[in-house]
C-alpha cells in the first residue's frame, strides 16, 4: 500500500486534513508508491502562523550565528547525499548521478549562504553634512514562501530557502506534488542542523496551496519556479496582493553552431544538454542552430548515431544516459508534440516515441528523438516541450542564427560553439537571452553569480540565487545620524547635502 505523506509545520510532520490526494509514483515501474496530501487554505495558514511566530527570535539571531546553522546543514547534506539522491531519483526518475548533481547545485548556494555575515554588511558615510552620518542595513522581510517546480526538488528548493533563511526570514516551501519527499527531508536536516522550529515549513498542495499563498497578507514575497503561464499569473497575482514577486517560467534554449566549431565536442555537448535528466530541464538545449548548410550536414550527420545509441535505463542504472520521465500524463504530452513536428512538417530523424523497456513496460519512458528542417513558425518550435526531443534550425548566415533566440518568447539561456572570438564577443553582446554559453552548452551561473531568464522565462527584476537573492528577501533600511553636541543650536529642516 502506498505510503501517505504529511507537511511539515513548526519543525514536525503534520498529517493532511483536506482529505484529498495526489498520486505519487515511481516513474521507473509506474507504480504508485505515496499519496501527497494537499492543503486547505486553512492548513496553509497554520504554517504560515508557526512560521510568523518564529520570524523575531530569527531575525535578531545574529548572523553569525544563522551561517553556523548553514554550515552545519551543508555538513549534514554531505553526509546524506546518497540518501536524498536515491530519494529524488525514485520520484523524478533521473539517473543517480543527475539526483546527486540536483542536490550538489542546491547545496553550492548553501555554502553561498554560510557567508551571510559579509553578505548583509551595509554601506557607511562620515560626514555627509555637518556632523551627520548615515548608514544602511539590510533587513529580512519576515514569513517568506517558496513554490517549486518537480524537475529540481532538491536544488531549486534550496536555492530559494537557503538564501532567505540565512537573511534572517522564515520560510514556506510549496514542493512540486509529483516529488515532495525530498523537500520534506531538507526541512528534517534544516531543523537536525540547528534551525527552530517554524523557520522551514513545507506545505503539500496544488492551486489552493498557491492560491492561499499569493494572497496571505502576512507572506512578504514569493519566489516561484515553473512554467510561463503558471510564472505570470504567480507574478500578477501575488504583485497585486503587495508582495515582492519573483517567477522563473520556461524556456527554449538555442545552441548557435558556426562552421568553424569543434563538432566532435558540439555533438558531445549536445547529446548531454539536450538529453540528459530527459530533457526535463529549463536550462537543456532543445534547439541546435547550425550556420550554413555544409554545417548543418555534417551536424546531422554525426549527431544522428548518438542520439540512436542513447542507453535509456532505469534511474538506478550506472550505464543509463537518462531514465523515464516524471509521469505518464507528461510522457503521452512529449509524445504529442512529436506528432504534431511530424504534422507540421519538420522532418523526424529519430523517432523515440513507442520506446519500452523490458522489464520495466509501465515505466514512462521515451527514447531520443531528432529533428531537421524545423522552422521558426511551427508550434513545436515556439512552444517548449520539456522533454528528450532536440531539434534543428538550420540558419544561412550568422545574423539569421543570431536573431533567432532574441526574437523567441523565452530567453533563458543560449550557446555559442566557436573558435571565433569576435563573434562570440558580439553574440553575447548582442542576444536579448539572461544567461549565455560560450562554447559552454548549459550557461547554469554558479551560486556566488545569479540564475535568471528574460522575457517570458522569467517575471519580476530579482534573480535566483546570489548577490541578487541576498536583494530580494532583504529590504534596505537607510538611517541619517546626528548626535547633540550639548550646546543649543538652531534646529535644520534641510535634508543633508554635501557642503
Amino acid at each position: 500500500m502506498a505510503k501517505e505523506l504529511t507537511h511539515f509545520i513548526n519543525g514536525a510532520h503534520v498529517q493532511g486534513k483536506s482529505g484529498r490526494f495526489l498520486d505519487v509514483t515511481n516513474p521507473n515501474t509506474g507504480e504508485i508508491t505515496a499519496r501527497t496530501p494537499l492543503a486547505t487554505t486553512a492548513e496553509l495558514r497554520g504554517a504560515v502562523d508557526a512560521a510568523q511566530k518564529a520570524f523575531p527570535e530569527w531575525a535578531a539571531t545574529n548572523p553569525q550565528r544563522r551561517a553556523r546553522v548553514m554550515f552545519e546543514f551543508k555538513r549534514l547534506l554531505e553526509a546524506n547525499m546518497n540518501e536524498l539522491a536515491e530519494m529524488l531519483s525514485s520520484e523524478h526518475g533521473k539517473v543517480i548521478a543527475d539526483s546527486k548533481g540536483d542536490v550538489q547545485r542546491g547545496l553550492e548556494v548553501i555554502e553561498f549562504a554560510c557567508g551571510i555575515p559579509h553578505l548583509l554588511k551595509g554601506e557607511f558615510t562620515e560626514g555627509a553634512g555637518p556632523g551627520i552620518d548615515m548608514y544602511s542595513m539590510r533587513q529580512p522581510l519576515g514569513v517568506v514562501a517558496g513554490i517549486t517546480p518537480f524537475n529540481f526538488p532538491a536544488m531549486i528548493p534550496m536555492w530559494m530557502f537557503g538564501v532567505a533563511i540565512a537573511c534572517g526570514n522564515t520560510f514556506i516551501c510549496k514542493p512540486s506534488e509529483k516529488d515532495p519527499s525530498v523537500p520534506l527531508r531538507l526541512a528534517e536536516l534544516m531543523m537536525e542542523a540547528g534551525a527552530p522550529a517554524g523557520v522551514l515549513n513545507v506545505v503539500n498542495g496544488d492551486k489552493e496551496a498557491v492560491d492561499a499563498i499569493l494572497t496571505d497578507p502576512t507572506i512578504q514575497a514569493v519566489s516561484f519556479v515553473g512554467s510561463s503561464n503558471i510564472a505570470e499569473y504567480v507574478y500578477a497575482t501575488g504583485a497585486a496582493h503587495g508582495k515582492r514577486v519573483q517567477a522563473m517560467g520556461g524556456a527554449k534554449n538555442h545552441a548557435i553552431i558556426m562552421p568553424d566549431a569543434d563538432m566532435d565536442q558540439v555533438v558531445n555537448d549536445l547529446i548531454g544538454a539536450g538529453y540528459g535528466s530527459a530533457g526535463e530541464r529549463c536550462m537543456a538545449i532543445s534547439v541546435a542552430v547550425p550556420v550554413g548548410e555544409q554545417t548543418a550536414e555534417k551536424l546531422v550527420e554525426k549527431l544522428v548515431p548518438r542520439v540512436q545509441a542513447l542507453k535509456v535505463g532505469i534511474s538506478t542504472a550506472a550505464d543509463s544516459d537518462y531514465g523515464p520521465l516524471v509521469s505518464k500524463a507528461h510522457m503521452d504530452k512529449v509524445s504529442a508534440y512529436i506528432d504534431t513536428g511530424v504534422k507540421e512538417g519538420a522532418e523526424l530523424l529519430v523517432d523515440g516515441r513507442g520506446f519500452k523497456l523490458q522489464g520495466y513496460e509501465n515505466g514512462f519512458f521515451l527514447g531520443g528523438s531528432l529533428f531537421d528542417k524545423v522552422t521558426p513558425e511551427m508550434q513545436t518550435y515556439t512552444e517548449e516541450i520539456f522533454g528528450p526531443v532536440l531539434q534543428i534550425v538550420r540558419a544561412k548566415d550568422f545574423d539569421e542564427a543570431a536573431a533567432l533566440p532574441t526574437k523567441h518568447q523565452y530567453g533563458n539561456g543560449v550557446a555559442i560553439f566557436t573558435r571565433d572570438g569576435d563573434a562570440a564577443r558580439s553574440f553575447a553582446s548582442r542576444v536579448q537571452v539572461g544567461m549565455v554559453g560560450i562554447n559552454v552548452p548549459i550557461p547554469v551561473p554558479l551560486a556566488y553569480h545569479t540564475f535568471g531568464g528574460w522575457k517570458r522565462s522569467a517575471f519580476g527584476d530579482t534573480n535566483q540565487h546570489g548577490p541578487e537573492g541576498v536583494k530580494f528577501w532583504t529590504r534596505v533600511k537607510t538611517v541619517t545620524s546626528r548626535w547633540p553636541t550639548g550646546l543649543k543650536e538652531d534646529s535644520s529642516f534641510v535634508i543633508p547635502t554635501m557642503k
